[in-house]
């Protein structure tokens, strides 16, 4: 890593790194880590530390060679614009630095642990579950508020920007099958329409994403039916979303563009319905009252769908509601009149923040917290109160960063959950899992105080990741990336209730945390695990530790980068754990 002291950057006139990257770690959260490139895909696998021959036959340096493959593929635009962003020479020199190394027989300094102790004893399961062009996202097998839902039942996995279809996976007959997902505007953008910037080394020229939908993740309900984060028609949204609607919520805060709406599959009629939402759509996750609760925006809107009022009326937009994020700014305990973003605060009014949830989950309490991705980043509890949008307000509570109350620092959030006693546990950037507990708040939690975000530090505990960290780093905990994370509230792998699970991307396998101690659950074969969303299931109550089970795809945008290569398809892995090693 480049050393703390050439931060912030001095552009490219200076130390090649952009103005804009004020910190080691935001660097390392911006090209390193799961907000840079370990958000799609591993670094460091066979086909990351080496650089293909037909890259590097048509370059003259290593360095070109890297400036040619970050445009490879349908991703290259994205991949590009990010170093440029960043200070492109100089990360263009690093990674250049990083595999000449290698290429000259440097190994890690660290060599990886072998299974110890308990997790000697998990079992685990792989399946094939789609085709090789396309990758894989998230996978849902059951309703998370209670995983005996859909029992032995299938398990379905979404393919993002991939492909117009969820895979299935029978697991008691190992069949696969597809369930083809639809838009209600055939003038609906595609993933199709992006190019390969650049030649792929794997499949050339060739557009091998092509998807409409882009079902992101799930969630499921009492009935085993399947609600997908999926869209459905173009980014403008029908007219009742927009100013001079009479939609509760357009009234307050109209919304003229979305992405992602829903898309209902009912595994009895085998049928899917689209359903057109104002926001847009992420995570997908149901409260007590078959409510289910967004993330991803657009900024500053969380927004709900009542699938009661869906199931009596069938009236999309009698079923849902969105609200702005509000502080409480003035302290009062209600939701007033309140500033704009951009405008100096008033302490007289509260004051509206302009953050887009990336993780959701409803917590006991009837709030519903979100990650908020960014340096340092953020969770928020959204508060609906008795009758919203009207009466929704919002806490914030940044991730301690230079801070110096502060006992721990971290920073960059991106998947969350809440355990069952309203606990927040998140992944950072900065190489740990960390829980936030409000209850140990000090302060107060509402007001010009609370406004600042790092008012609650005592509310923080970080774990550092297990593993290596990146070589003259001093910002940061850990070089393991985790994407998302998943609560156990209902021991389901079988190591107790409400143990914190993330997803150990550069560590080949699943982190779980155990009385503040982590141990890693490994994938063997074939190298390359990745993951990101989580789910479990608990098929028989009395069948021991063969009746539950925790459930993750192989979630990299780039399965061919895989142990196997062109051809290797996603899988879909099961974790249990035996009460010992030779348990049968």
């Amino acid at each position: 890593m480049p050393p703390k002291s050439d931060f912030p950057g001095t552009g490219p006139t200076g130390n090649g790194i952009a103005p804009n990257i004020r910190s080691q770690g935001e660097w390392i959260r911006q090209i390193v880590n799961t907000d840079g490139c370990t958000g799609c895909h591993q670094m460091g696998d066979k086909a990351t530390r080496e650089i293909p021959n037909s890259i590097l036959g048509k370059s003259g340096d290593t360095r070109a060679a890297w400036d040619l493959r970050i445009k490879a593929g349908q991703a290259g635009g994205g991949m590009s614009a990010r170093f440029t962003q960043v200070g492109r020479q100089r990360a263009l020199t690093m990674y250049a630095d990083w595999t000449d190394r290698i290429a000259h027989g440097e190994l890690p300094a660290t060599a990886p642990s072998r299974p110890q102790g308990r997790e000697r004893n998990v079992v685990v399961t792989l399946w094939d579950w789609a085709d090789p062009k396309v990758y894989l996202h998230d996978d849902i097998a059951s309703d998370k508020r209670n995983p005996t839902v859909n029992a032995n039942g299938p398990i379905y996995g979404a393919l993002e920007e991939s492909a117009d279809y969820l895979t299935v996976l029978d697991p008691a007959r190992n069949a696969t099958s597809k369930v083809t997902m639809r838009v209600r505007d055939p003038q609906t953008p595609s993933s199709a329409s992006t190019k390969p910037a650049a030649p792929s080394p794997y499949w050339g020229d060739e557009v091998i994403w092509n998807s409409q939908t882009t079902v992101h993740s799930f969630a499921m309900d009492k009935q085993a039916r399947v609600w997908a984060a999926a869209r459905v028609r173009k980014p403008q949204t029908p007219a009742w979303c927009q100013a001079g609607s009479d939609h509760p919520s357009a009234k307050l805060f109209p919304i003229p563009q979305g992405q992602r709406g829903l898309e209902l599959y009912d595994p009895k009629t085998k049928e899917t319905t689209t359903i057109d939402t104002c926001f847009t759509w992420g995570h997908v996750n149901f409260d007590d009252n078959d409510v289910l609760w967004s993330s991803f925006g657009p900024a500053g809107v969380e927004g709900w769908f009542d699938t009661k009022i869906w199931d009596k009326t069938h009236d999309e937009k009698n079923a849902q509601g969105w609200s702005a994020f509000v502080l409480d700014y003035n302290g009062n305990g209600k939701r007033d009149a309140y500033t704009e973003p951009n405008q100096p605060a008033d302490p007289s009014k509260d004051k509206r923040i302009n953050v887009t949830y990336y993780g959701d989950s409803p917590a006991p309490d009837g709030s519903v917290w979100g990650s908020v991705q960014g340096m340092p980043g953020a969770l928020v509890r959204f508060i609906p109160g008795c009758h919203p949008p009207e009466t929704a307000l919002a806490e914030y509570y940044e991730v301690p960063w230079n801070n110096p109350k502060a006992p721990v620092q971290g920073f960059a959030p991106r998947g969350m959950d809440v355990d069952s006693k309203g606990v927040v546990w998140t992944v950072l950037s900065s190489g740990h899992y960390a829980s936030f507990d409000r209850s140990k708040c000090k302060g107060p939690l509402n007001g010009p105080a609370a406004a600042t975000g790092q008012h609650c530090p005592e509310g923080w505990t970080l774990y550092t990741f297990p593993g290596p960290n990146y070589e003259g780093a001093v910002e940061n905990g850990s070089a393991d990336s985790a994407y998302y994370n998943f609560v156990d509230r209902f021991d389901m792998l079988g190591v107790g209730k409400d143990v914190p699970l993330a997803t150990g991307n550069l560590s080949e396998g699943l982190l779980v945390l155990v009385d503040g101690k982590f141990m890693t659950l490994r994938v063997p074969y074939p190298m390359g695990y990745y993951a990101k969303g989580l789910d479990g299931r608990i098929d028989n109550p009395n069948g021991g530790w063969k009746g539950k089970g925790i459930y993750t795809p192989i979630s990299t945008r780039s399965p061919f980068h895989m142990e196997g290569g062109k051809g290797t398809t996603s899988k879909l892995v099961k974790f249990q754990m035996r009460p010992d090693p030779l348990a049968n």
